[in-house]
């Protein structure tokens, strides 16, 4: 999955320019509060290959492929309730 993957699926770049000669970022997506999706650093990233996985999980569930992810978010978005206060 590309940079430009990512920025399709609506994720945000994160950055941490405190190193302004390597700056370090990586891109996340919220859906709600405990369901987040986050991305490889670009420091870990090898020819524009970058991969989402859930945020804060014991164990890592990873996707590198854009098609299964776009998947997924839909899924995960057709799947969330709207709440309206009257």
């Amino acid at each position: 999955m590309t940079e430009g993957h990512l920025r399709i699926l609506g994720f945000k770049k994160q950055t941490d320019e405190s190193d302004s000669a390597n700056p370090f970022y990586y891109y996340t997506l919220n859906f709600t509060q405990g369901l987040s999706f986050i991305t490889n650093a670009n420091d870990e990233t090898r020819d524009d290959e970058w991969y989402i996985e859930f945020f804060n999980t014991e164990i890592p569930v990873r996707y590198y492929d854009y098609d299964k992810a776009k998947t997924l978010i839909n899924l995960i978005k057709d799947g969330m309730v709207s709440f309206q206060i009257s």
